[in-house]
Parts: structure tokens; sequence; C-alpha cells
């Protein structure tokens, strides 16, 4: 083994294990390797991307904590290090090609200073300390990719020719001959050593989002946190955090939450328990808590509330299909893809042309107050056009909705009835689940629902055990008056 051979081994050896895999990979089959440098950056750095001058793109900013690394790779020749230097190329998404040419001239600089001896520590010391301010790079970094043409192309290939040709000579040359060599190179524009392996400006924003995102996960799973329910100490990678709030549980904690949400429907519910937060889990992280069945129902449940606040959808009126329909911009009438099934998309009928609908749930209190009102021609009219029956139906249900207002209470969260029989002023929804206070309403917290009646700025102090019991059952009030015996 010559000089040369025993210290590239030396130095490779030392490379290895100075540096984490991740971060020096040795080649297996030729004597080099990657080093992949990850950047420190400072406190709220962030990227953007310029605006358009024609409006057409609007300016985008994001803050980030991670950038791809800065990629060299190099192999070592026979000659390394009496004569030859290194042969490298050097790669990043982020920065130019011009910022990258700049950074390989200036470690052939190095390499020139330091001539005849080890130069890879020396280089990967510089890329990981003073990269940032060798190119002047600054908070916000603006996001670029250069595109050469196919000519600009040929050029590039032709010089890179040349170059090589230049440091097959440089084998028997002497220190002098390789630094007017080098200073040749630094003539060119763009250093064909120089790889910035992106496609576009939009592409390289994502990629730069998912690497930062990946590394604060990386991060997050390997530090000790505490869990904001249970308060117990676990490592990162068996909690989840919330994205927009950064609170942290564990996931034994969130995945008894989820599952008791999604089995009760409540899709919409799964939120940051930390109280007075309103970050919702997002649907990957849903799906690394429950099982597939219980997935496939809080992801049909969550399309379907989707669906439910879009003005333009209705849903097919027949049972057994229950199909959203789109509906055309100011069309009286709904097909169903499905079943082919054309309704009015008011009354939920049969399809019925410029007839009058059937009196809809909405209008049904209108139409009771109207119909009592009304004198005795008038009420026989009405009968008459919606018959008798239907009449008798909606005043039943104005007495049975009137009973309801004045023996319970409606739940502040999703407004279901509910009614007291005895027990504590702390109540839970029957529907939604959540805890509410009887006397006034307020919305309570799930980790501490009585602390409301402690507390002795609260209107509800000390009344936890108030009788406040709803009033006796009245009888129906009857609003059948004027209605023609049978």
């Amino acid at each position: 083994m010559s000089e040369d051979q025993e210290a590239q081994e030396n130095e490779l050896l030392a490379l290895s294990g100075i540096y984490e895999e991740d971060t020096f990979h040795r080649s297996e089959t030729r004597c080099g390797g990657e080093f992949f440098t990850c950047l420190e950056l400072p406190d709220d750095f962030s990227i953007f991307i310029p605006g358009s001058e024609e409006g057409q793109h609007k300016e985008v900013v994001c803050k980030v904590k991670n950038l791809p690394p800065v990629m060299l790779h190099f192999e070592l020749p026979m000659s390394y290090p009496s004569r030859s230097p290194p042969v490298f190329t050097l790669s990043c998404k982020w920065l130019t090609q011009a910022q990258l040419s700049k950074v390989c001239w200036h470690l052939d600089e190095l390499w020139e200073q330091n001539y005849g001896s080890e130069i890879i520590f020396i280089w990967t010391q510089f890329l990981w300390e003073e990269l940032l301010n060798f190119l002047e790079i600054e908070s916000p970094l603006a996001l670029q990719v250069c595109q050469n043409d196919t000519k600009q192309q040929q050029q590039q290939q032709q010089q890179h020719h040349n170059i090589n040709e230049l440091d097959k000579n440089e084998q028997s040359s002497s220190k002098a001959q390789t630094s007017s060599t080098r200073s040749s190179k630094v003539d060119i524009a763009v250093d064909p050593r120089a790889v910035q392996d992106v496609e576009s400006v939009s592409v390289l924003y994502e990629q730069i989002l998912d690497y930062d995102q990946a590394q604060r996960q990386k991060a997050f799973d390997a530090s000790l946190v505490c869990c904001q329910v249970c308060y117990g100490e676990k490592l990162g990678s068996a909690c989840m955090l919330f994205l927009t709030c950064e609170h942290v549980c564990c996931r034994d904690c969130l995945q008894s939450f989820f599952q008791m949400c999604i089995e009760d429907g409540n899709v919409q519910n799964l939120t940051c328990p930390e109280p007075g937060c309103e970050s919702v889990a997002t649907p990957t992280q849903v799906r690394q808590l429950v099982d597939e069945q219980l997935f496939a129902r809080y992801d049909r449940l969550l399309l379907q509330a989707t669906l439910d606040v879009m003005e333009d959808v209705v849903y097919c009126p027949r049972t057994f299909c229950q199909t959203p329909v789109m509906l055309e911009p100011g069309g009286t009438m709904g097909r169903c893809p499905v079943c082919s099934f054309a309704f009015c998309p008011i009354c939920r009928q049969c399809f019925h042309g410029i007839s009058k609908c059937r009196i809809s749930e909405e209008n049904t209190k209108v139409f009771v107050e109207d119909y009592l009102q009304a004198d005795d021609v008038k009420k026989l009219e009405i009968e008459k056009r919606f018959g008798k029956q239907m009449v008798r139906h909606m005043l039943d249900e104005r007495s049975s909705q009137e009973w309801l207002e004045n023996n319970s209470q409606s739940c502040p969260i999703c407004s279901t009835y509910i009614q007291k029989i005895y027990g504590c002023n702390k109540m839970m929804c029957t529907g939604c689940k959540h805890f509410f206070c009887w006397l006034c309403l307020s919305v309570l917290p799930r980790h501490d629902p009585y602390n409301h009646f402690n507390d002795p700025n609260s209107p509800c102090f000390t009344r936890l055990l108030e009788d406040e019991l709803p009033q006796e059952e009245e009888d129906f009030v009857e609003y059948d008056e004027g209605l023609e015996a049978e």
C-alpha cells in the first residue's frame, strides 16, 4: 500500500468516526463518499417566493427551521493527497448554480492553500460552519431555480470536457501549475460540478416544507415531552404534536378520546384536549391512532359533514340511495347520478315543475301562526289546499315544540333538547357528550367541569345542588279549534 493510499484510508476512517451515518456515507465500491451538510439556521429564518409582476402569483413567505442538506460527493484519485485534489460535485436544492459554483471555486482555493495534505475534513468544516456567511445568505431567503437553455448547456459540457483534460495534466504538474489551472476555472460562469437538482420554484418550496416537517418530527420523536392530559413524561415518538398549537398529548390518551368521538359520530370534535384550544387533528394523525374500520367511519362522516355545509350540494331523497347531488346554479331540479331520481331540491319530493312545493319544516311555524290567526273561511281554504291531516299534524308538532321549550333546555353546543329530572346542575349532553351548566348554559371544560361552581367569580358559585328542576308537565294546548269534526 502506497503512502497516498494509506493516507486516504486513514482519512476515510477518521471521517466515519467523527460524523454519524446520516451525515457521512462512505462509498462501498470506490475510494470516496458523500457528505450531507445540514446547516444550523438562525431563529425566525424564513423563505419566500417573490410575486409575479403580472399579479398571477402572490408573494409567499414561510418560516422554517431546517433546509435540505448541501451534498458533497467526492472520489479520491490515486495521487491524492500528494499531488491531485479530490474529484467532487456539489449539489443542493435551494442554492443556485451560481452560488454553488462560487463554493466549488472556494473549495479549490482551500486545496491550493493545503496542497499535499488531507482536505476533506477542512472542506466539510467550511460547509458546516461558514457556508451561510460565505454566500451572505440572510433571512428571508428568496427561492430561485436556474434553467439553462440548450446552447448554454452545450457550452458548459464543452467547458467541462476541457477542465477534465486540464485535471489529467495536473497529476504530473507542480503546485504552481495547479494554481494557474484552477484560476482558469474562475472564468467559467457556472461550474459543471455545481448541481441544483430541482425542477421549479413551486416544487422546491414543497420539498423544503416536507423536509422541514420531517426533521421537526424526527427531533420531536427523540425528545422527552410531557402529556398535557395524563401529565406523564414520555418520548415524543409515543406522543402526538398538534401542528397549529404545538400542544402535546400521548397516543394512549388521544386514542381513547378519538375512538369515543368517532363512535358517537362527533368527527368534527377531534380537537386538541387543551381547554380553549381549537386545533383540529389532521386525517393522517387520526389514521395513526384508530383502526381501519373506525377510520373509514371517520372519513365517511367527515365527508358528509363537509357536504352538509355546501349550499349547492343536496342528498338524494330516496332512503336507499342518499347520494350527494351537485345542483346547477339557479336550477330547480336535482337528478341523482346513481338512481336517476329527479326531485325538487326545496321540498325533496319528486320534481313537480312549476307546481307549489309542500310546506317544509322550516316554514311550519309561520304556517301554523297564519292558520291560527285566520278566520273560518281562510282555514277551510288552507285545509282544502294542504289536507286536513297535514294541518293537524303540523299543529301537533307545534304543541310538542312548545312543550320542549318550556320543560327542557337546548345544549349550547349541538342544540339537543335536554330535560333535567333530578341531580346536580352539571349536565352532559346526550348528543355531543359536552358538559354544560343547567343554570346559565355555560360550556364546562372536560378536565374539571365542577370548577364552574367553585369559582367565586362565577354566577353559579355554590349553586351546584340548587333545586332548579323543570316545571311540571302541562297538558298540550289544543290548536285544532276550527277544524271540522270528522
